[in-house]
């Protein structure tokens, strides 16, 4: 029986993933420097060093990677301004009150970053925990974030269902011992994911209801 569901932060509730992607395609384009998908997909939802060490690679001494990040952020910071959830992320949360479920969300972000869209959006009050880098030693594709997050939530990682766009996460979710429904993004709809019981292209596409009724199915 499901008694949770738990959602990724980045690139799944909101698309900073294609903003980010978009971003570093910017500024290293400014420097004369291609920045291919194929450098950017493994660092969606852990750490950039692959990203970090392409950009010294390329750049060098002309200008440091510390310049480059810094440039990328404010890019990026102006680009989300006006980001909103997407589609069907809502009526999620809404449909998993209405089944009376638990909510977590398990990020590899920040939490004050989290927390700051979240209220922007109008979801936070729909969660009942939230873990983030802030709480753990290791980020995904480690499997402290769930853990820990299915832990708070007070259920078993048989009665959680997760919700991803990264293969970093679904890892994480899989390693956790908790189901995972892939929801890619644009950056991510490509590539091949190793680790999930579902895949569906949009959470506006089908009810959560029918989603987690296909997980108990086959899982």
């Amino acid at each position: 029986m499901i008694k949770a569901v738990v959602f990724d932060f980045d690139g799944l509730i909101i698309d900073t993933e294609t903003v980010w992607f978009e971003s570093f395609k910017e500024i290293l384009g400014a420097y004369d420097v291609e920045f291919p998908l194929e450098i950017f997909t493994p660092c969606v939802g852990t750490h950039g060093t692959i990203i970090d060490q392409y950009i010294e690679e390329k750049l060098g001494k002309k200008v440091s990677v510390e310049e480059v990040r810094r440039r990328v952020r404010e890019c990026h910071r102006n680009k989300i301004i006006n980001i909103d959830a997407r589609d069907g992320v809502r009526d999620y949360l809404k449909q998993a009150k209405e089944l009376d479920l638990r909510i977590g969300l398990a990020s590899s972000s920040r939490k004050e970053w989290i927390h700051e869209f979240l209220k922007k959006l109008d979801i936070l009050h729909y969660f009942d925990v939230i873990k983030s880098s802030d709480d753990v030693k290791m980020i995904k594709p480690d499997p402290e974030l769930y853990i820990q997050c299915t832990d708070a939530l007070n259920v078993r990682s048989n009665e959680v269902v997760a919700f991803e766009d990264s293969n970093n996460g679904a890892k994480a979710a899989n390693d956790a011992g908790i189901a995972c429904v892939i929801v890619p993004n644009p950056i991510t709809e490509g590539i091949i994911f190793d680790n999930y019981d579902l895949r569906i292209e949009s959470m506006a596409n089908h009810s959560l209801k029918d989603v987690l009724n296909r997980i108990t199915s086959v899982c």
